[in-house]
């Protein structure tokens, strides 16, 4: 890795960061992609309520849904720059919270009915590229609304950040959780269950025994990583001289 790469990173990202944030992106992945493929002919629940049923349907607060993942990005980042120990107990936390998920999505798996979106007009045109791409499955507990609330919660007691940002994401994570019921993604238990188990994730992520056993993981990890970079680098410097 050149010099100046590493340095860019470092101000980013501390090194004990860099591992558990990529493994956080893939296991999310794997858990959401790969319930669906377990699950697809699995008999589903409609779990939505009267209060869902008269809901409006808004779709332009898909700008909302999809905008979030600009959201997610900054505030994992934000959330991975802090001390190691607060990093590795929220990463600890994001991890059961997707083990979770994938227990719910095959034990429990429901769906939803989806307005109808035929007419023309760029909103309707928007939203049936949505529904054709993210099929109505992997919806209790919603992992949109799962990641908004970590966002928020994940510096909710950080001083370090200003309190202006702090507040700013608590609503920002709640217009994600309205944005999910507008475009009719998600019903409301949908995003009470995310919002529990985030809460309940977090507080496990601190039992010392857990965030300690994930953190020796990556520390092992990222001990061979960088090793293995130093090796990289002499033998170059070798064959320059």
């Amino acid at each position: 890795m050149p010099d100046w790469i590493g340095q860019k990173r470092k101000r980013l990202l501390p090194g004990y960061a860099v591992l558990p944030l990529i493994f956080a992106v893939a296991v999310n992945f794997t858990v959401y992609g790969g319930a669906q493929l377990l699950a697809l002919d699995l008999p589903r629940h409609d779990i939505a309520s009267p209060l869902d049923n008269r809901l409006p349907f808004i779709p332009q607060f898909l700008v909302v849904y999809l905008g979030c993942y600009l959201f997610w990005i900054v505030n994992y980042i934000l959330i991975a720059r802090q001390d190691k120990t607060r990093c590795y107990q929220f990463f600890t936390a994001d991890f059961l919270s997707r083990i979770v998920c994938l227990i719910f999505f095959l034990a429990f798996p429901t769906t939803n009915i989806r307005p109808d979106v035929s007419g023309p007009g760029f909103w309707n045109h928007a939203m049936r590229i949505l529904y054709a791409l993210d099929l109505p499955l992997n919806l209790f507990p919603s992992v949109h609304c799962l990641v908004s609330w970590f966002c928020y919660i994940g510096i909710r007691r950080n001083t370090a950040i200003p309190l202006w940002y702090r507040r700013c994401s608590c609503v920002m994570a709640i217009l994600v959780f309205i944005s999910t019921l507008a475009v009719k993604q998600h019903v409301v238990i949908d995003i009470m269950g995310a919002v529990v188990l985030a809460e309940v994730c977090l507080r496990l992520g601190r039992i010392p025994v857990l965030y300690r056993t994930y953190g020796r993981i990556f520390d092992g990890m990222y001990h061979l990583f960088t090793l293995r970079i130093h090796h990289q680098h002499q033998r170059s410097q070798c064959h320059e001289t």
